[in-house]
């Protein structure tokens, strides 16, 4: 047996999949074949669901069918509602959706059944309550009471209202979809990994969408989005961020949104978020957390540190000055990924039952040997 250790798993494969394919090396995203340039801005999150789900486009009819489902399971239940209302306001805002997934499993008398069909159901019901429930913590937490999603809206329009309180521009509906479909699924991510190895040990769906949560809150994967956001308030304005990369170089600081594990060229998602980005920026008359990214990237495009060791902007990057602008503080970033990111942790349950082992690596002992016992008494 190999003494060697694969740190990070990398170049491990652990499982097949049909969902997602990452070329790191030309920057190439697709999902179920479809290079995410050639639906980007034209199929919504709700598409992008179905074919996660169903690995196939939805027709018009199949589309509205699931529109339908969704309306009907955005509303928050009784338990849902109660426990959001007695929650801590201080806590991370994603530490909530995992008191609602906890509340969806104890609520779900056939929890256990892994059954495609049912958890495509369990999918369906949790993507639907995930915005309404997080939108309601959010307001509780500052002092305002929930509202009702709208029967007119969809996801990403229900989602920025139920924040909000007012009815979202046309632009910033469609950024937010973008947003959504662009962040649903990427492959054997560290959450969809932490997922898929849940499931393996033959729990239920409930249990792993929480483990991929606990993932996802990481500063090295969900929260990234956050620390961007923060390190761009902290810089406060384009003017500074010159200075903010040198003293960065010079201290080892890291410059959070840039550099990718598998990335190696800048990260395909990033030109329809910088783009959403500048165009929201524009509609509310703020350009100040967009322009600090921009000169920030254009900076780092042509320093050798960052050129040298492949390090271009991520998904976070762009996606952390248009979350803001929208409407989210930064520590609710981590969640707003998590409603997103839901439909391919649930994708890849699917798949990973289908063909399931548990998933159980070995780790390299390099501890002391032969050790002699000695009683508590002669210690």
């Amino acid at each position: 047996m190999s003494n060697e250790v694969m740190s990070g798993l990398d170049g491990i494969k652990v499982a097949r999949t049909a969902l997602s394919s990452v070329d790191g090396e030309n920057g190439i995203l697709k999902y179920r074949g479809y290079n995410i340039y050639d639906w980007v801005n034209q199929a919504t999150f709700e598409e992008i669901a179905y074919l996660m789900w169903r690995g196939s486009w939805p027709t018009r009819e199949e589309l509205d069918g699931l529109n339908e489902q969704l309306d009907t399971r955005r509303p928050l239940s009784e338990h849902v509602r109660a426990a959001l209302q007695t929650l801590p306001t201080t806590g991370a805002p994603i530490d909530a959706l995992k008191i609602v997934v906890t509340i969806l499993a104890m609520d779900d008398a056939d929890a256990d059944n892994w059954d495609v069909d049912a958890l495509r159901d369990k999918a369906t019901t949790t993507t639907a309550m995930f915005p309404t429930a997080l939108a309601a913590y959010q307001r509780l937490r500052n002092g305002e009471e929930p509202l009702e999603p709208l029967a007119d809206l969809r996801s990403a329009g229900n989602f920025l209202y139920m924040v909000n309180g007012e009815r979202p521009s046309e632009n910033a509906e469609k950024a937010f979809d973008a947003y959504l479909s662009l962040l649903a699924e990427h492959s054997m991510n560290a959450s969809t990994f932490t997922a898929r190895s849940t499931i393996s040990s033959t729990t239920d769906y409930y249990s792993a969408i929480n483990s991929a949560l606990g993932s996802l809150k990481g500063i090295a994967h969900g929260g990234a989005n956050m620390m961007a956001m923060n390190m761009l308030l902290d810089i406060g304005s384009p003017d500074k961020v010159e200075e903010y990369v040198d003293e960065s170089l010079e201290i080892g600081r890291r410059i959070m949104g840039i550099g990718h594990r598998i990335y190696k060229v800048r990260d395909p998602r990033v030109d329809a978020l910088m783009a959403w980005s500048e165009t929201i920026a524009d509609e509310i008359g703020d350009n100040t957390w967009f322009e600090m990214a921009r000169t920030m990237e254009e900076l780092t495009n042509h320093h050798p540190y960052f050129t040298e060791r492949g390090l271009y902007p991520n998904v976070e990057f762009y996606s952390a000055p248009l979350l803001y602008n929208l409407g989210f503080p930064p520590d609710l970033m981590p969640a707003v990924f998590a409603i997103s990111r839901v439909v391919g942790w649930s994708a890849s349950l699917m798949e990973q039952v289908q063909e399931n082992r548990l998933m159980r690596p070995q780790a390299l002992y390099i501890g002391e040997d032969n050790q002699e016992f000695v009683p508590i008494g002669e210690r």
